[in-house]
């Protein structure tokens, strides 16, 4: 096969996953369901945004229950001892560290770590699969949604499955080893009810139900309550005090903040669902590269983001994606104990500053390293300088001062959903 049909089958087998995407997600949707337009290599490029705030079809009841089995499941890993959970910790708002250290988490070999800061798993059920959109003023399409911070899946299903198999997670390695493994922990029964007889006998189905149970899980409600403060705020039932107010204006403010350009919000609507503080957008932020993840040993190693996923995608210029990362939700981002995908900051309010002051004082942030400095030379290019508070000169006034910022950090708190509010404000270790 040449590579130019091969490039157009995906195309076909992306575009037909987002309209049965849309489709699943609300059979009402689905003839109304953004119109493909062409593609990008591989990736469908759409008429118009995926809307967030979309009604979704609830997942089947005894699947849900079966994928927070499988969820919680310590059993299932190799060695034992290491479940889903323990790096998506349902107590720490579906993200944790399972033992690691430096911003990363451990693996069922305790050895072995992570490459990236674990995100939080909730309200990921919003997120659409990949694809392209060109808003009217924009010079060139630009990616949305996907799965992973660099997007290499479209659905829950294959994010859920990728874990299981990592040699730095849970480490089966192997379909044949994971429908071993699930047979050995009594699944069977439950397998062959929902997915079918010898489901668990056959590797490629044993994985793929695997994912559909997790999906299950994390599609439901306990992961998506919308009981935050804010949502309440939103609902006419809370009132933001005057600090959480004045952060909330400078998140929106587009010469401030300009927070909501990329973590999309909608302080008018009484529907949770249009702020989801996130446009499911890529963005290249350039921060400090973390030099105590041992995968950062070595001067050469990166951490390059979706230009692997371009690259596998067939897209042109692949290399420009180098750098970019999807940008996650903020809801809930108060529990979290670090900050950014490499992990590097240790508070919110670090998280925050850095934002405000990498362009005016950027030897606060590299130190006697080069600016970018997680990336290789020639790839800092890609890093936004253009828009608000990163586009200042070194030596000029902050976008924001620390009243600003400390004002943002409390609005920012009002977006923990109520679960979690009482332990997001007590003092915990930092990884």
């Amino acid at each position: 096969m040449t590579s130019r049909i091969r490039v157009a089958a995906s195309a076909a087998v992306a575009a037909a996953l987002l309209a049965g995407w849309l489709g699943a997600a609300s059979p009402a949707l689905a003839g109304d369901a953004p119109r493909v337009v062409g593609h990008v290599g591989a990736t469908p490029r759409l008429a118009a945004i995926v809307p967030a705030a979309r009604p979704l079809v609830a997942p089947p009841p005894e699947q849900v229950a079966l994928g927070r089995r499988l969820f919680l499941d310590t059993r299932l890993s190799r060695p034992a001892g290491t479940s889903c959970a323990s790096c998506h910790d349902p107590a720490q708002a579906f993200s944790a560290f399972n033992g690691g250290r430096d911003g990363v988490a451990g693996g069922s070999v305790r050895a072995r770590l992570g490459t990236r800061n674990p995100p939080s798993l909730t309200y990921l059920r919003y997120l659409p699969p990949l694809y392209f959109y060109q808003d009217d003023d924009a010079p060139a399409p630009a990616p949305f949604g996907g799965l992973m911070l660099d997007g290499r899946v479209d659905t829950l299903a294959a994010q859920a499955r990728e874990p299981l198999l990592a040699r730095h997670e849970m480490n089966l390695r192997s379909p044949r080893a994971a429908a071993r493994r699930l047979r050995e922990a009594g699944y069977e029964r439950d397998f062959e009810r929902l997915f079918g007889p010898g489901v668990l006998r056959d590797p490629k189905r044993a994985l793929e139900a695997f994912g559909l149970g997790l999906q299950a899980y994390l599609q439901s409600d306990e992961l998506a309550p919308f009981d935050s403060r804010f949502d309440e705020f939103l609902r006419g039932r809370a009132a933001l005090s005057p600090r959480e107010q004045r952060g909330l204006a400078i998140f929106r403010h587009p010469d401030q903040g300009n927070c909501a350009s990329c973590h999309s919000v909608s302080a008018t609507s009484s529907q949770p669902a249009r702020s989801l503080f996130t446009d499911f957008g890529y963005e290249a932020l350039g921060v400090p590269r973390n030099r105590a993840l041992p995968a950062n040993a070595s001067a050469g190693a990166h951490d390059l983001g979706l230009c692997r996923t371009a690259r596998a995608r067939h897209w042109p210029e692949a290399d420009a994606w180098c750098g970019y990362f999807r940008t996650p939700s903020l809801r809930n981002v108060a529990v979290r104990q670090r900050f950014m995908h490499n992990g590097v900051f240790t508070s919110l309010r670090q998280a925050v500053r850095f934002y405000a002051t990498r362009s005016t004082d950027p030897g606060a942030w590299y130190g006697a390293h080069p600016v970018f400095d997680d990336l290789p030379e020639a790839l800092r290019g890609n890093v936004n300088t253009v828009s608000t508070p990163l586009n200042r000169r070194p030596g000029a006034t902050p976008a924001l001062d620390e009243d600003d910022i400390d004002a943002l950090v409390a609005f920012l708190g009002t977006l923990t959903d109520r679960r979690y509010a009482a332990p997001a404000t007590a003092a915990r270790p930092v990884p």
